[in-house]
């Protein structure tokens, strides 16, 4: 029975760690290779990310009848100004600046190092994580939205929205921990029914505000009673713009489908200059269309559909098109825009849970902050889909209350991609759009401080994700500080000359600080060693220095380089980002290259072993010879192979 029990545990955790390829994105750390130049036409990646930009229309109308009442189809207007002379410039830059689908997130990496380029990285992961996961819990209530007011299915679900909900994000996680493959194909179709339906009921909603002449009247007239002019008008829609900031959704998406991009023919790796010009034709393309969309719809909606069934519970909350589809094409085209605003509400959410299982890998491993079992999909699938039925219980399913949240994500995202191009024009010496981006970075994160004073439930989310992931993040990166974290060891001709002298004797090495570098100091350091150790004065001595670069990083290739100082001392200089696992790094080298033993030798290191792992820790030294030690018993389990250490 034991044996059984064991036998299903084992299947099960096999099955668990299994799917590291499952997304089939070429983005993630553990993709498939693609052949070279293998990839789609610009327009139909569009459709990949469209399934995200794209499906707001689901629910963007009646939000912003919400948010700005008789002044939605004003404020949109301010909202796709925006769109079209702020976060298209930015992303078309940004495209330019990580063609590998990096995204935003890559170039700030690249912009700042050491610790505080860490911790804003792994901030900017957590409000990312924010947009993606409340991309899939809001996509999920508003589906069910979809299905609850639909007149066929009302009478039998009403009441049920938040197990639909839960039903169709458990249905996500289902999909995806059977293996789920991003199906270029299956977004072209969907976006294309989903924007034809939009132009029907576009079409026939402007043909009954035109054919209906009160309504233009009886709308310019209410405005005209409440804010009296159109000076008034333009500034409470300034205003109010913030709280439209779901509408920018679908950028980050944008770059970061660009390895599905095709390209031009002679694009290669290192200069991919086809895809990246069709990629700005994708995001130039895809901000035109959205834009037509929202100032049409929210024009219509405004003006056809009552105030009060945009207020939760109304018929029009969060479906404000499905409503018009429903007035006045009837319930069987209704039906039908249903069903298809329900496939594409789903497939964002799919399309963001992909992207969340690719973002996470790519960054915390490499900082080595994240559990070995992160690196599988299925597990992170369980923990994403959890952390979404407790989203979704918090805001009780509602499409209103999550969209502050999911503003915040997408609102953070834009302003740190505004803020990364704005340094990229600055190092790069143009001025122009230097200034221009950084107006462009003040004005979202203008508009992120006031959507997060008006609606912190974002920032409350975001806060969690972010204490979460530093919390995980360093206490992994402590359970992994004794790994050997050097990926590859090159050595110049002169060390290789030092290593093969000494082989013929004892390899002895000592572990020296480079200080003054005066002759004084290495014949000081000789006769210590050989006091301290009893060593005869003829045994010969190579030293080894190491100099930290940047301790915020994890794994990192290393040379060594041999000099003579002083005519007498031979001396290896290596550069890593923490001293122990340099040094541990070259003692497994030079044994592995010469077949014999090394030894090195040490000083104690004065003050707390606390103190001293903490600065380790952080920076790269402290205590080094016992974490020398460690790192050589944790990479070479047999000790007759081991090299030696000693401390004095």
């Amino acid at each position: 029975m034991a044996a059984t029990e064991h036998a299903r545990s084992s299947r099960l955790r096999a099955w668990m760690l299994q799917g590291l390829s499952d997304l089939g994105s070429p983005q993630g750390p553990h993709a498939r290779p693609e052949p070279p130049h293998q990839g789609q036409r610009w327009w139909r990646v569009m459709c990949l990310t469209g399934v995200d930009y794209f499906s707001t229309l689901g629910y963007q109308p009646g939000i912003a009848a919400l948010a700005a009442g008789l002044l939605s189809p004003l404020a949109t207007i301010v909202l796709v100004i925006v769109t079209l002379a702020g976060a298209l410039p930015v992303y078309r830059r940004v495209a330019e600046e990580s063609p590998h689908g990096q995204g935003s997130i890559a170039m700030l990496e690249r912009l700042l190092t050491f610790w505080q380029g860490k911790l804003f990285v792994l901030t900017l992961l957590g409000f990312a994580a924010t947009d993606f996961l409340i991309t899939i819990t809001l996509s999920a209530a508003d589906a069910s939205t979809h299905l609850v007011e639909n007149p066929h299915l009302t009478a039998l679900l009403h009441g049920h929205q938040m197990l639909i909900t839960l039903l169709l994000i458990a249905l996500l996680g289902a999909v995806f921990l059977k293996g789920f493959l991003e199906a270029i194909g299956v977004a072209v179709t969907l976006v294309g029914i989903y924007l034809a339906l939009n132009a029907v009921v576009v079409a026939v909603g402007l043909w009954h505000v035109l054919t209906t002449r009160h309504v233009i009247a009886d709308w310019s007239g209410a405005l005209t009673v409440q804010h009296g002019n159109v000076f008034v008008m333009i500034g409470l829609a300034l205003i109010v713009f913030p709280k439209l900031a779901l509408g920018l959704s679908g950028f980050e998406t944008g770059v970061a489908v660009m390895p599905h991009v095709r390209g031009a023919p002679d694009d290669t790796e290192e200069n991919p200059r086809g895809r990246i010009r069709d990629t700005r034709k994708l995001l130039t393309t895809a901000a035109a269309v959205m834009s037509c969309f929202l100032i049409a719809t929210s024009f219509i909606t405004t003006l056809l559909i009552p105030a009060g069934e945009f207020q939760p519970g109304g018929r029009a909350n969060g479906r404000a098109l499905a409503y018009l589809a429903h007035q006045y094409l009837g319930n069987t085209f209704g039906t039908v825009y249903d069903i298809s605003t329900i496939a594409i509400l789903w497939f964002a959410g799919a399309s963001a849970m992909a992207g969340l299982l690719n973002l996470m890998p790519r960054y915390l491993p490499r900082y080595g902050m994240a559990p070995h079992w992160a690196r599988a999909v299925r597990p992170m699938v369980i923990v994403f889909i959890l952390i979404a039925f407790l989203v979704t219980w918090i805001f009780d399913a509602s499409v209103d209350a999550q969209g502050g949240a999911y503003a915040t994500g997408v609102l953070v995202l834009i302003s740190s991609a505004a803020i990364a191009v704005t340094i990229a024009s600055r190092r790069a010496r143009q001025r122009r759009w230097t200034v221009a981006f950084a107006v462009i970075s003040a004005v979202f994160l203008y508009t992120t401080v006031v959507n997060v004073i008006e609606r912190p439930d974002g920032v409350k989310i975001g806060a969690c994700f972010i204490t979460g992931i530093i919390l995980v993040s360093l206490l992994s990166r402590l359970a992994r500080a004794f790994e050997l974290r050097v990926t590859s060891v090159t050595v110049d001709s002169m060390a290789e000359r030092f290593v093969r002298d000494i082989a013929s004797r004892r390899i002895r090495f000592i572990a020296n600080e480079p200080h003054a570098r005066d002759a004084a100091q290495y014949r000081a350091k000789v006769e210590q060693i050989r006091a301290d150790h009893d060593l005869p004065p003829q045994e010969d001595f190579v030293f080894v220095e190491v100099t930290v670069g940047d301790p915020s990083e994890f794994e990192t290739g290393m040379t060594v380089r041999g000099e003579v100082v002083h005519d007498r001392y031979r001396v290896l200089t290596l550069e890593s980002s923490s001293i122990p696992n340099a040094l541990a790094a070259l003692l497994l080298h030079v044994r592995d290259t010469t077949g014999r033993i090394p030894h090195i030798y040490f000083e104690w290191t004065e003050g707390s072993p606390f103190a001293n792992f903490l600065r380790f820790f952080l920076f790269g030294q402290g205590e080094v010879a016992p974490v020398t030690r460690e790192v050589l018993r944790e990479a070479e389990p047999d000790r007759s192979r081991r090299p030696r250490v000693h401390v004095g």
